[in-house]
């Protein structure tokens, strides 16, 4: 079972449902991914997302990334992912698999400069984020079509368009 503690920022209160989009998001991007199982185990697969504010991510960039500036989403797994696969109970019943956190104004400024909706970017951000929990990157070229294959297919599932396509002059 797939369990999301969601922290809403004031920044964030606008009459979106962030729960049920967070939801979702985390789903989609598990089931794409070799690790869609763990959402059926025994234990509640927990992930912690926070909606929060620039000067917050970019306190947290500066200290775990050394990069001192406000970024769209920053994740921290907990749990290694090469340990993933073996997962199979847990002593209390839930495998925290880690925490993902946004920065409001910076989703807000790429979600206008996309002309896509905000809820739609943050879908997009969630489904990266939750990549990064189970291991991928895009540190090389190769590792990036990885990812961005596995963003769009989850994006699919949740019927918005392809974030890296073309845009149509």
């Amino acid at each position: 079972m797939l369990q999301i503690e969601l922290s809403v920022g004031r920044e964030w209160q606008d009459g979106s449902d962030w729960q049920k989009r967070s939801e979702k998001a985390i789903a989609a991007a598990l089931s794409v991914s070799p690790y869609g199982e763990l959402t059926k185990g025994k234990f509640a697969l927990e992930v912690s997302v926070k909606l929060s504010n620039n000067d917050e991510v970019q306190q947290l960039n500066a200290d775990y990334r050394d990069k001192d500036k406000p970024t769209n989403v920053l994740s921290f797994p907990l749990v290694p992912h090469d340990l993933l696969g073996s997962l199979s109970n847990s002593d209390d019943g839930e495998v925290l698999l880690g925490d993902i956190i946004l920065a409001h104004d910076v989703c807000n400024a790429e979600a206008a400069e996309k002309a896509i909706s905000m809820p739609d970017h943050v879908s997009h951000l969630l489904t990266h984020g939750t990549l990064h929990l189970l291991g991928y990157d895009h540190e090389t070229e190769a590792d990036a079509l990885v990812m961005e294959a596995l963003e769009v297919n989850a994006l699919d599932q949740l019927g918005i368009a392809n974030p890296y396509a073309e845009p149509h002059i």
